[in-house]
């Protein structure tokens, strides 16, 4: 049985096929500072996307999109400002909040769930 850290970073690049198939393209991976992390930092079109990934192995405690609450859209929300605070150029454009959720699927894949702005800044 694989670790819960394999099966995370396994998450996580499933949901960096995901987007990279559906035209986006990769910026920055696994951004960390003080007050948080950023999974996947992406650029659609002129936007940029910051990206939560989460993976939960089952629903009998709920979706992996639930998972993202108030407490953990305001950390995402506080890295990406760092992240734009050193990286001044993507600040001038338009940014986004999605969330892609996964699960195991039964053929060996997964189940995604893409949330396009899922939070925003408050």
């Amino acid at each position: 049985m694989a670790s819960t850290k394999a099966l995370g970073d396994e998450a996580e690049h499933a949901a960096l096929r995901h987007l990279a198939d559906r035209g986006l393209e990769l910026v920055a991976r696994n951004f960390r500072c003080r007050c948080g992390e950023i999974d996947l930092v992406m650029r659609d079109g002129a936007t940029h996307v910051f990206v939560e990934v989460r993976y939960r192995s089952g629903s009998r405690f709920g979706s992996a999109a639930e998972t993202v609450d108030r407490r953990k859209q305001q950390r995402v929300i506080t890295a990406a400002q760092l992240f734009l605070q050193r990286h001044p150029r993507v600040a001038l454009g338009p940014c986004r909040f999605d969330v892609v959720a996964l699960r195991p699927a039964t053929d060996g894949g997964w189940h995604i769930e893409w949330i396009q702005n899922a939070f925003e800044l408050v």
